[in-house]
């Protein structure tokens, strides 16, 4: 028998959630357009799939990691307790991931791959980007399904209705929000083009790992923006920890852009 919620589908005793499911969509996606920048780099493309089990196994745990690490101010869960309740760090479904978390597990996964294979590690980044991109800009709409990642109250023609239920403590009486998953699916959609361009227009100036380290720029400055409207933030000696990661981030990336390429022979 098959009943569809609005959190997911039942068949016979399993249940199959929306969250999940879109996720998976993304990294599939991600994985396509991964072949693709590799077809054109003139590799494999095949080698996509067999990496593609290293990047989503440390890519969630990479994920989950971190979202125990910081948890929301909201949650009414902290690092303490899941490591007084270990068994609660499994339980991926009540909790959540970092998005941070997964970057830096999905790279990890790709540097054994690298390892395993002797292939170029800067240059698996380079095409892993775009479709990092992409996959982020679909996995918010995860978000949606589970009526979470919305900012501030508004009244803007295009605010997001949330029900009572998933209204964070505070905000009871406000019914239409920021969709802020919708402004950061936007901004990682638009990235995914930039990145392309970036590739096509300008590749023949780009060194191995430019393309990831672009990346690591365009997508914390898009995240540190968004951070203000951010309503469940992580809090840590009093300040949004996301948002200030974000943008150190964002500048030691850049110095280390323009220093590596001040530092590159030039060509005559």
């Amino acid at each position: 028998m098959i009943t569809i919620d609005a959190q997911g589908i039942h068949i016979g005793i399993l249940y199959f959630r929306f969250y999940g499911m879109i996720i998976m969509f993304g990294a599939v996606m991600a994985a396509w357009l991964a072949q693709r920048m590799l077809r054109r780099m003139g590799k494999d493309p095949e080698m996509v799939w067999d990496g593609f089990f290293w990047v989503i196994i440390f890519g969630i745990i990479g994920a989950r990691i971190y979202h125990v690490l910081t948890p929301s101010k909201y949650s009414g869960i902290t690092t303490e307790y899941y490591l007084h309740n270990p068994l609660q760090i499994l339980k991926m479904w009540d909790g959540g991931l970092g998005m941070p978390g997964a970057i830096i597990g999905g790279a990890i996964g790709i540097y054994i791959f690298a390892r395993r294979r002797k292939i170029s590690f800067a240059m698996l980044l380079d095409a892993a980007a775009p479709g990092v991109a992409l996959a982020q800009a679909i996995g918010r709409w995860g978000n949606f399904v589970n009526q979470e990642l919305y900012g501030q109250p508004t009244d803007v023609p295009w605010c997001i209705k949330i029900d009572p239920a998933h209204r964070l403590p505070g905000y009871g009486e406000f019914g239409c929000f920021h969709p802020l998953f919708l402004y950061e699916s936007i901004w990682n959609l638009l990235n995914m083009f930039f990145l392309l361009w970036l590739f096509r227009r300008y590749r023949k100036n780009l060194i191995n790992g430019d393309l990831f380290l672009v990346y690591m720029i365009t997508y914390p400055i898009g995240r540190f923006l968004l951070e203000y409207l951010r309503l469940d933030y992580v809090q840590i000696a009093g300040i949004n920890f996301n948002q200030a990661l974000m943008l150190v981030v964002a500048i030691l990336v850049s110095a280390f852009l323009i220093i590596r390429h001040r530092r590159k022979p030039k060509t005559t």
